[in-house]
């Protein structure tokens, strides 16, 4: 039996989609309102933030993968994020069970620096240092070693679907919707951007190879490193569509953060677009040289190729 925590976001459906076709185990997908993704999935309602309820939802379980995410409220990841993943981690060990956790980078330092798993924690703002303090739970968990636990970390987001970054937010959707694309900050930083499906394919790797255990992995990443300003060429090359853009400089989005709650919940993460991010996903392109990592032309025509279907 694998169990996915948290499993109504976009990476913990393309994560299930991933362990049908390649695992035979059970999946049960665990979330308040989990929604079938395989029709064999078994579902099984629970809120994490209840100690027992997350135990029941693991039991049986031979690995467990967290996944669960919270809306871009710090008050919230304040209050909430340690507790879920404090009883996610309880209820693990209590069922013997292997633990995958799915991090992301906001605990990493935001400069230019090369970014590889022994990167340290210098976050920024208070919902960086919440990630820092789940990510030290989850070391601490496999620093403990009463259960097996690996820890999947990711850069910022782009993909299909409902994928919610700033990348789609602001270039991606803009361009579906034959709008000008916005990009945040400077145009003339290197990105390392994470395919959403590839993520969710690299996770469930790692939850299948018992050696990759006891290990942080960065997920595989093209290694590319566009700039805003490549990347919008690249894709109005792909979608059909002059390859203009107007740059939110920092000031303007610091401004816009005294009337909108959703900008100045992102204002913390700005001065990772002032500089290069370099994220490197070598460690895990040499464990597993079969995987395939979607380019950014490839993962631009899969997007296109989607909207067309959607408006057809």
């Amino acid at each position: 039996m694998q169990t996915i925590l948290g499993a109504t976001g976009q990476i913990a459906v393309e994560l299930a989609r991933e362990l049908r076709r390649t695992t035979e185990d059970e999946l049960r997908l665990v979330s308040r309102s989990p929604r079938k993704v395989n029709e064999s999935d078994l579902l099984a309602p629970a809120d994490l933030l209840n100690a027992k309820q997350a135990a029941d939802s693991v039991k049986g379980s031979d690995i467990v993968y967290f996944t669960a995410g919270l809306p871009p409220d710090t008050d919230l990841w304040e209050k909430q994020f340690p507790l879920m993943l404090k009883n996610a981690l309880d209820a693990t060990r209590a069922a013997g069970a292997k633990f995958v956790y799915f991090d992301n980078t906001y605990m990493y330092p935001q400069d230019d620096r090369v970014l590889r798993e022994d990167a340290p924690f210098e976050p920024v703002g208070r919902k960086g240092r919440v990630r820092a303090e789940m990510a030290s739970m989850v070391l601490q968990e496999m620093a403990r070693g009463d259960i097996p636990v690996a820890i999947g970390r990711a850069p910022e987001f782009y993909g299909p679907g409902k994928t919610q970054s700033i990348t789609n937010t602001l270039v991606i959707d803009k361009l579906k919707a034959g709008e000008t694309p916005r990009v945040p900050v400077r145009d003339d930083t290197r990105r390392t951007l994470i395919w959403t499906p590839d993520a969710s394919r690299a996770l469930a790797a790692l939850g299948n190879a018992p050696d990759a255990f006891g290990q942080t992995w960065h997920l595989p990443c093209d290694d590319e490193r566009l700039t805003y300003r490549q990347l919008v060429e690249l894709a109005a090359e792909v979608f059909g569509t002059q390859p203009s853009y107007k740059v939110l400089r920092k000031w303007m989005l610091t401004a816009a953060g005294l009337v909108s709650s959703q900008v100045r919940e992102l204002r913390e993460l700005l001065p990772r677009y002032e500089r290069d991010n370099l994220f490197d996903s070598t460690k895990f392109k040499q464990r597993f040289p079969e995987f395939q990592v979607t380019t950014y032309r490839k993962g631009l025509g899969l997007i296109r190729d989607e909207s067309r279907r959607a408006t057809s």
